[in-house]
């Protein structure tokens, strides 16, 4: 693919020579040219300087690396719709794995007609090739004018093209054409041991590649949906009423699916295409599973709604998939005379609305920790995996965190310092404190209540803590605690605020 040149010509078609220069080894070198330029003789890698001698009246654009790759990785997201198997390759090519997909587009050569010609409509010149290997569909597509090769017409498609189609190294290509071998077909026939000792493992290996002979595994850009179902349009849509019926049905389809896995959707992602082929990924997740395509569709309104600016529908969406990204398995319930089943479904589904609109932080709970710190002992997590919290209650791990009713409704993050004053006992409540600029008298006082430290968290010097729920002369009522003894303390213990009572 020949990109921006390509497009930037076919906008402009009486411009002068287009090329576009980037500064490789200290030199302005040209890194991609539009035809015309090649028909003026100008070639890829050749310094600007001469190319103006060649060419005076060439026009000349600053390459843009990071727009190209942007474009690149819009046309793989354009392309999940011939297959979810797009693989990036290199800076100008894309891998797609067409095996299961044919049928649907009537035959391979249907196929890469339809890919080639609609990326003509949108401006992009691109050639495509189709075969058994990556390694044979990639020489194809690069230097021959062939576009479909059965398995057993390897060999013969490879032989006349160069050893550059191989995928080689340029200092392995330049060894072996220093000896005579400049085409694949010079290589096929040679001893395969005698070949690898002098010229490196690289040239079998890319060889067998290209032939079929040895597995080169394509990595998928994005992850491949354990199922998925789409809608192909006669017209596109535009009305989020209608793209949010068409996803009720997509999970209605769905459902038997779920059925026969016995499993339920944790992760979905609905793709919207649109017909200038821009693409787009909504994502929505459940916080435990389910293959009810009414919540399915509820969470997508919720989404559609909080993304409603930004989803930009232009002159609408001609394909709608809906895939699932994580599953689990779905726990059957059986229903009462009342047609209700489970009333924790019921709060999951409030918890899946109210994180599909807000976000995954939007709601949390209360969780224990295995601490008796009283800062340690409890921490907010957020409501993602009611599964997970289920599965806790049944096991008799606690996940309410019901605190102690002699603990304060409002406990601080951190402790605060506090002056004590005047101790009636050494290890007693205190008779006075300073906190916040402000001296309070103790009226009573309970306690104390000794938590020892953790040594396995804090160290071996970690300090014995003994609270005291005290009250002052207006009835205010606070957590305070000694952090250390006086018998153990090298120096004297120091008082924290930790909290307050109602």
């Amino acid at each position: 693919m020949k990109w921006g040149a390509s497009w930037l010509s076919r906008k402009r078609p009486d411009h002068p020579p287009l090329v576009f220069v980037d500064r490789i080894q200290n030199a302005m070198r040209i890194v991609a040219l539009d035809a015309r330029a090649e028909k003026s003789g100008l070639k890829r890698g050749q310094g600007l300087a001469e190319a103006r001698a060649m060419c005076p009246d060439i026009e000349i654009i600053p390459a843009d690396p990071v727009a190209d790759r942007a474009l690149l990785t819009s046309l793989a997201d354009w392309c999940d719709r011939y297959t979810p198997l797009v693989a990036l390759d290199g800076e100008n090519g894309l891998y797609l794995d067409i095996t299961g997909c044919v049928h649907l587009h009537g035959s391979e050569k249907a196929l890469l007609n339809d890919i080639l010609s609609r990326l003509s409509g949108l401006g992009i010149e691109a050639r495509g090739a189709l075969a058994s290997s990556a390694g044979l569909s990639w020489a194809m597509a690069h230097y021959r004018s062939g576009d479909i090769a059965a398995p057993q017409e390897a060999e013969e498609v490879l032989s006349p093209l160069p050893l550059a189609a191989l995928r080689l190294p340029l200092e392995v290509i330049q060894t072996l054409a220093r000896v005579g071998l400049k085409t694949v077909g010079d290589i096929i026939t040679l001893p395969r041991a005698p070949l690898a000792r002098r010229f490196g493992p690289s040239v079998l290996l890319r060889l067998d590649q290209a032939l079929g002979f040895e597995d080169e595994p394509l990595s998928p850009r994005l992850p491949v949906a354990s199922l998925s179902v789409e809608r192909r349009l006669a017209s596109p849509i535009q009305d989020e009423d209608d793209i949010l019926e068409l996803t009720l049905q997509l999970a209605k389809s769905l459902r038997q699916r779920f059925e026969e896995r016995e499993e339920g959707g944790r992760l979905f992602e609905l793709v919207l295409f649109r017909v200038d082929g821009r693409v787009f990924r909504i994502r929505a997740a459940t916080s435990a599973a389910s293959r009810d395509p009414e919540r399915i569709s509820a969470l997508y309104r919720e989404r559609l709604q909080a993304i409603h600016d930004d989803l930009d529908v232009g002159y609408g969406f001609e394909i709608l998939r809906l895939c699932v990204l994580k599953t689990e398995h779905y726990a059957v319930v059986q229903e009462d005379f009342s047609g209700a089943s489970d009333t924790g479904r019921s709060l999951s589904a409030f918890a899946d609305r109210v994180m599909a609109r807000f976000g995954p932080e939007s709601l949390s709970t209360l969780i224990l920790q295995e601490s008796h710190v009283p800062e340690r002992a409890a921490a907010f997590l957020p409501v993602s995996d009611m599964s997970r919290l289920s599965a806790a209650e049944k096991t008799g791990t606690p996940i309410s965190a019901a605190l102690p009713s002699t603990r304060p409704l409002r406990l601080f993050r951190h402790p605060e310092r506090v002056d004590a004053i005047a101790a009636e006992l050494p290890e007693g409540a205190p008779a006075s404190f300073k906190w916040r600029r402000t001296t309070y008298q103790v009226a009573r006082a309970e306690g104390p209540e000794r938590i020892a430290g953790e040594w396995w968290v804090d160290g071996e010097d970690a300090l014995t803590r003994d609270y005291f729920r005290v009250e002052d002369a207006d009835g205010r009522r606070f957590w305070l605690f000694r952090d250390g003894l006086y018998s153990q303390a090298a120096v004297s213990p120091k008082w924290f605020m930790h909290g307050i009572f109602a």
